[in-house]
């Protein structure tokens, strides 16, 4: 964003602005009493219970001369509504992806998308054992990436939300995906122990280097991660989005900006978002970005895919060849649910901890729940 609003305050004399990061942004609404009280605000888990206290309607800058709501993706446009009036608007957002090595494109069915059963399916008749019985390729298993398996009961319907200070969950449809992952570790690669031996064998390298070694076949990364490999590295890598009936839930840390409400400069902060919210302002940042070489660091506009459909169809595939054809409709684009601002630490700290013992084939000790859980979590860290 400091080399976004340096371009803003070159690129015209109508308002100046100034950064300030903030590591907690979320918790930190609103300010001190003895901070400066901001204009916009941009960043993570805005979408919350106390979205209305923090920010002011921007039903008006979806005027004829302001911002087409046409242009931005209906799903996480709706993301930032509250009883029909829009309060955030998405910057950008990213998609959990999995990769593998273009010789394989044929083993994957469409273009685009690439559901579990697939990944399961297709990873074991990739399986091979050696003489020993012991696994000399395996096509892929979720105990390799708990981030995985968390993308992969969301697309269950999990449904982790905001509840209070924490969050809920889909207690049948959590457990349905822990039984789901526990068969196919089982059956399909011999348990969470043989597992995590082929790992420590054979997975030590980059992911676009392991999926090209011909010991696996499938790897998981996140759309940010994966477009910040130099195109060098992966230009015999395929990929596609993990996604569920041709649904893909967006990852939860969407970035998006909002109106302070008690802001003191409403007139310069819509001159901001309108200037932003613009094909030919994106297509700029991104040129700038490759100029000087800001793309090594991060991916596309705010790390992410532009929330601007347009930008994502025309622009991004310039810069980032291997997305030609591969961006998502919005229809099959599906935005996080309001989650508390501490969500990263309860994600952390909580549910993927929760995720990998439950998932372990040979875990046999007493598994303890969510609640247990949060609660040591609230002790620890409040």
């Amino acid at each position: 964003m400091v080399s976004y609003v340096e371009f803003f305050n070159v690129a015209q004399n109508k308002a100046k602005a100034v950064v300030v990061y903030k590591e907690k942004l979320a918790s930190s609404l609103p300010p001190a009493k003895d901070e400066q009280t901001p204009d916009i605000v941009i960043g993570s888990f805005l979408r919350n219970s106390r979205i209305k206290k923090n920010f002011a309607s921007l039903d008006r800058i979806f005027n004829r001369r302001g911002i087409n709501p046409d242009s931005i993706y209906a799903p996480l446009l709706e993301y930032g509504k509250i009883n029909g009036r829009q309060y955030i608007i998405p910057v950008s957002f990213n998609l959990p992806t999995m990769i593998f090595a273009t010789k394989n494109d044929s083993l994957v069915s469409s273009h685009i998308f690439i559901d579990a059963d697939s990944i399961r399916e297709t990873g074991s008749s990739f399986n091979q054992k050696s003489k020993e019985d012991v696994f000399v390729k395996m096509g892929y298993a979720p105990s390799w990436n708990p981030d995985f398996i968390f993308n992969l009961v969301k697309l269950n319907g999990a449904e982790f939300g905001e509840k209070g200070t924490v969050f809920s969950w889909n207690t049948a449809s959590l457990s349905s995906s822990i039984g789901y992952l526990k068969n196919w570790s089982v059956t399909k690669n011999g348990g969470t122990s043989a597992e995590q031996d082929f790992a420590f064998k054979y997975l030590y390298a980059p992911v676009y280097k392991l999926v090209n070694s011909d010991r696996c076949l499938f790897a998981f990364s996140k759309s940010d991660i994966f477009f910040q490999i130099p195109s060098e590295q992966t230009e015999n890598i395929s990929f596609r989005w993990l996604s569920k009936g041709e649904k893909i839930f967006v990852n939860d840390d969407m970035t998006s900006m909002g109106l302070y409400r008690k802001t003191k400069n409403a007139r310069a902060a819509y001159e901001f978002i309108n200037w932003f919210f613009t094909e030919s302002t994106q297509k700029n940042l991104l040129e700038r970005a490759m100029r000087m070489n800001l793309d090594t660091q991060t991916f596309g506009i705010c790390n992410g895919f532009s929330s601007v459909k347009i930008v994502n169809e025309r622009v991004f595939p310039a810069y980032y060849k291997t997305l030609l054809g591969k961006m998502p409709s919005e229809e099959s684009l599906v935005a996080p649910l309001p989650l508390p601002s501490r969500w990263e630490s309860l994600k952390e700290r909580v549910i993927i901890p929760y995720l990998s013992e439950a998932t372990n084939t040979n875990n046999t000790s007493a598994l303890k729940s969510i609640d247990e859980r949060i609660s040591a979590w609230r002790n620890q860290f409040n």
